[in-house]
C-alpha cells in the first residue's frame, strides 16, 4: 500500500521477453498487485514474466493482438475487481524508472488529483529522447491542450496513476485501443471534469528505438480532433455521483 491506498500497476507487454522480467521485477514492495497484460505475443513475453513467481502478480493474455489501449483496459477492469484503489500504468518495456513512482502516486493520493500522467519533457533527463519522439510529443501535447483544455506537456507519456473512483466514471470500454489512447483517455477525463497533472519523470529508452514515425502522429493527431469533436456533440453530462454512489458501485465492480 501507499498511504493506506491499495496500488495496482498494470503492465501491457507485446513482444517484451527481454525487458518484462526486468520490469516486474523492479515494481517497488509497497505495489499490493501487478498485473501483466500479453497482448497476444509471439515471443516468450509471459512465460518470462512467470518466472518472477510473485504472489502479487496476476497474468492475463489476449486471445488475438488488440493494441495497448486496449490491453490497459484490461488491466483497469481487472485491478478494479481486485479492489485497487490506486491505477498505475506502467509499460512491459523498462523504460520507465520506478522510483518516480512515488510522485505521481502522490499527486493523487496526497494532492488529489484524479490523473496523474508523467511529463519527461521538463525532467533532465528530456534528451535522451529520439529527436523525432520529442518533436512529435511535443506537437500533440499540443493540440492535446488545444482540444482538451487540459494543461499537458506530454499527452503521450504512458506513467500514470488513476483514482479508481474515476477510472469507474469512464467507459473505458469505448476508449481507442492504439495508437492515440493517452490522448483519447485524456479527453474523456477532462469531459468528466477530472482533475489531471503533470508530474516529472525521467526519460528512459533502455536498448529500445522509437516507434514513432509520421504516420502515427497523423493517426494519433486524427484520433484526437474526432474524439473532442466528438465529446462537443454529445448531450450534456448527469450531474455527479455523490461519493457513496461511487463507493457502491466500485464494491460492485470488485
Amino acid at each position: 500500500m501507499w498511504r493506506g491506498q491499495r496500488v495496482a500497476v498494470i503492465v501491457p507487454a507485446f513482444h517484451e521477453e527481454r525487458w518484462i522480467e526486468l520490469t516486474v521485477r523492479g515494481i517497488p514492495d509497497f505495489v499490493d498487485l501487478v498485473v501483466v497484460v500479453d497482448d497476444a505475443s509471439r515471443d516468450d513475453t509471459m512465460g518470462r514474466a512467470a518466472r518472477c513467481g510473485s504472489v502479487r502478480l496476476v497474468r492475463v493474455r489476449h486471445a488475438c493482438n488488440r493494441g495497448v489501449g486496449a490491453a490497459i483496459v484490461t488491466g483497469y477492469h481487472h485491478a478494479l475487481r481486485l479492489d485497487a484503489e490506486v491505477l498505475v500504468v506502467m509499460a512491459g518495456d523498462a523504460q520507465m524508472r520506478p522510483h518516480d513512482l512515488p510522485a505521481l502516486l502522490d499527486a493523487v493520493v496526497v494532492d488529489g488529483a484524479d490523473y496523474a500522467k508523467g511529463n519527461r519533457l521538463v525532467h533532465p533527463t528530456a534528451r535522451n529522447m529520439p529527436r523525432l519522439r520529442r518533436w512529435g510529443t511535443r506537437s500533440l501535447a499540443l493540440l492535446t491542450r488545444w482540444c482538451t483544455g487540459l494543461d499537458i506537456g506530454d499527452s503521450q507519456c504512458g506513467f500514470t496513476a488513476l483514482r479508481a473512483s474515476a477510472a469507474i466514471d469512464l467507459p473505458l470500454s469505448e476508449l481507442w485501443p492504439r495508437y492515440g489512447y493517452p490522448n483519447d483517455l485524456l479527453a474523456l477525463l477532462a469531459h468528466h471534469g477530472a482533475s489531471v497533472v503533470d508530474v516529472p519523470v525521467a526519460a528512459v529508452y533502455a536498448g529500445a528505438k522509437s516507434g514513432l514515425h509520421a504516420g502515427h502522429l497523423l493517426s494519433i493527431a486524427s484520433r484526437i480532433v474526432r474524439r473532442a469533436w466528438s465529446l462537443r456533440q454529445a448531450a450534456p453530462r448527469l450531474p455527479a455521483e455523490t461519493s457513496t454512489e461511487r463507493r457502491r458501485r466500485l464494491q460492485h465492480l470488485a
